[in-house]
């Protein structure tokens, strides 16, 4: 910073040209397709879809509304637009509306301009500085986003014509810069309407004023469907100035989904023992997402956040955890019996289109994970591989399993049905061989005898019913 301009003449000796913020963003994007840099680093499942969408909308200079359901990344990839913008950007000293030097908008930096000339001192905002970012609410106001009459500057002496008494809203603050606003639809109409001129003419007026702001902004915004519950619309002749819409979506497959929440879910705990979560248990998790995108007892236009899949795996991580803390095993291996702790972290996340009756939504979430048990399962294995342990059930036997049991003794009680724990040790290399050694293999051996009953249960091969704090499989 040191070696930058610091007056108006410095900087117009350093040959420094302006450049609207639109093709400062197309300039920058074009050096990073040119280098082969992502636009959108981390996020994931995009590549093909949406990221070529934006893209072509920054190409073009357009406005951008983002256009999807909840937990999508809408607001996430708005944030990371800032990436485009130059790494600081000069303006007149004390300017609250980030003003050019050399085309100076408020009187405030006009003034300095006309009055120090060259010697008008200059200073240097980053990127982030240049972003700004509002929440549309019912009881948002022209005033927040364009300006208002300050009367603390009308009593200290400033006379209600003179620009001085103005203070300036978000969107003349964003000047030179990005300004989204979030959840479109949930803004009133009427102040949709006065979004009017600044998308159309970049310009806006306060309180009356003859005052002509020719904003240079790049102005974006993002929504859920307008069919979305019961919130407002994005009036026509707004959507109508925005230049491009861009529709994002969930992961379009299960591997993307799992991507996804492994990068995003907290589970690097260096305070306990690390959990090894077999890729089969991480399957299901995401596997219940996808169900409730499909469900008929979920509210479609609602959608079912990428939120509920990360909360579910943190969920699933922490029972592990707290499992193998209290049974004071040597490792932590995930269980389809930690499953259960989906339900906390699902409720909320889904909007039901059934009768919300105390229980409801638990008893949903439970049977999605059964179904998504049983989706994995099918992938893996056949249940008239396990004929032997059918049998055994169907002759009588009992299996009664808790989360209290370590994997050793899980292991035991399951030893008594013939044959089956040669086959969860097959399954074992199979599914999981990078933990089907070492300390963690007894533990992915409970996990896969736990999965493969699960499994039997979902085919109506094993009946399973509570007892107690545990299970009890049997016929």
């Amino acid at each position: 910073m040191t070696d930058r301009p610091k007056t108006l003449g410095e900087l117009r000796a350093s040959g420094y040209q302006s450049l609207p913020v639109k093709l400062e963003m197309r300039r920058n994007l074009l050096r990073k397709l040119q280098r082969g840099e992502p636009l959108f680093p981390g996020m994931v499942g995009y590549e093909e879809t949406v990221v070529p969408q934006v893209q072509n909308a920054i190409l073009s200079q357009h406005d951008m509304l983002f256009l999807g359901l909840r937990g999508q990344g809408k607001t996430r990839m708005l944030r990371m637009l800032t990436a485009l913008l130059d790494d600081v950007l000069p303006i007149v000293e004390g300017s609250e509306i980030q003003d050019d030097p050399f085309a100076p908008l408020s009187k405030l930096a006009r003034d300095r301009v006309a009055v120090q000339g060259d010697a008008c001192p200059i200073a240097w905002v980053g990127r982030e500085d240049r972003y700004h970012e509002k929440l549309a609410t019912p009881d948002v106001t022209i005033a927040d986003l364009i300006g208002e009459v300050d009367l603390v500057k009308h009593a200290e002496g400033r006379h209600l014509a003179n620009e001085d008494v103005m203070h300036f809203g978000l969107i003349p603050r964003s000047h030179r810069g990005i300004f989204c606003m979030n959840e479109l639809p949930d803004l009133s109409p009427k102040i949709q309407v006065g979004l009017f001129n600044v998308l159309e003419e970049r310009d806006v007026q306060i309180r009356g004023f003859t005052v002509r702001l020719p904003l240079d902004v790049c102005m974006v915004f993002s929504a859920n469907p307008e069919d979305y519950t019961n919130r407002g619309r994005i009036v026509t002749p707004l959507k109508d100035r925005i230049g491009s819409v861009v529709r994002t979506h969930y992961p379009l497959t299960r591997e993307l989904g799992i991507q996804i929440v492994e990068e995003n879910a907290w589970t690097e705990r260096n305070d306990a023992p690390r959990v090894h979560v077999p890729r089969f248990i991480k399957e299901i998790v995401e596997e219940v997402s996808r169900l409730a995108r499909v469900s008929p007892h979920v509210n479609s236009a609602s959608g079912v956040s990428v939120r509920m899949s990360i909360a579910n795996y943190e969920n699933v991580v922490s029972q592990a955890e707290r499992r193998t803390l209290l049974s004071k095993e040597p490792a932590a291996v995930a269980r389809v019996s930690d499953l259960s702790a989906l339900v906390a972290s699902s409720r909320g996340k889904m909007e039901l289109t059934m009768t919300e009756e105390p229980g409801q939504e638990d008893k949903l979430v439970t049977r999605m994970v059964d179904e998504a048990v049983k989706v994995v399962f099918d992938q893996y294995a056949n249940p008239k591989a396990f004929r032997s342990v059918i049998e055994a059930f169907e002759s009588g036997k009992t299996l009664e399993l808790s989360e209290k049991l370590t994997a050793a003794e899980l292991l035991e009680r399951i030893s008594s049905i013939r044959g089956f724990r040669e086959q969860v040790d097959r399954l074992s290399k199979e599914l999981a061989p990078e933990l089907a050694s070492g300390e963690t293999s007894t533990g992915l051996s409970a996990a896969i005898a736990e999965f493969v009953l699960d499994g039997l249960h979902s085919h109506n091969r094993v009946n399973r019913k509570p007892k107690g704090p545990g299970t009890l499989y049997g016929q």
